[in-house]
């Protein structure tokens, strides 16, 4: 599995501009709330799902968007949705619980997970996510997101959520 330092150098070799700070673990947005003091740019949420029908999603949003899996499944086109094991989530993506991020796709291969990025979020001018450990984050432009994504192999949309 990818590094944190091998991501990093990943995205400086695609010419991304980032900017990564180093902080307490965070595992769940209201962590990130209490204790990214005054990081610039938009903050995210990430959702490692399984449907009925086995195929995997992760959908990547604004951190206040409200997510309501039985809605989700007409949105983005899936079967019944609910999240991915935490074992599910290492062997495919080789992050943990709490480390979810699209910065993992780095690390599927196979090209197993679908993506879905919020529209509203792409909208922003930085985004942020950690870069495959919770002890840090990492902002980079939309348009640096979607040129990571697609240099991974990966396809995506972006829907209104």
């Amino acid at each position: 599995m990818t590094t944190p330092e091998e991501l990093l150098n990943h995205l400086e070799s695609l010419g991304i501009e980032s900017t990564t700070h180093h902080h307490p673990p965070l595992r769940t947005v209201e962590d990130s709330k209490a204790l990214r003091g005054d990081l610039p740019g938009l903050h995210c949420k990430n959702l490692f799902l399984k449907d009925k029908k086995g195929a995997l999603w992760l959908i990547v949003a604004e951190e206040d968007t409200a997510i309501n899996l039985k809605e989700m499944k007409n949105k983005i086109g899936s079967a019944h949705l609910s999240f991915g094991k935490p074992e599910l989530l290492m062997e495919v993506l080789g992050v943990i619980p709490g480390s979810v991020t699209p910065f993992a796709l780095i690390n599927d291969k196979e090209h197993r997970v679908n993506v879905i990025l919020e529209e509203r979020m792409m909208s922003a001018e930085l985004v942020n996510y950690h870069p495959l450990s919770n002890e840090m984050t990492t902002a980079l432009s939309p348009k640096g997101l979607r040129q990571f994504i697609e240099a991974c192999g990966h396809q995506l949309r972006e829907v209104a959520l």
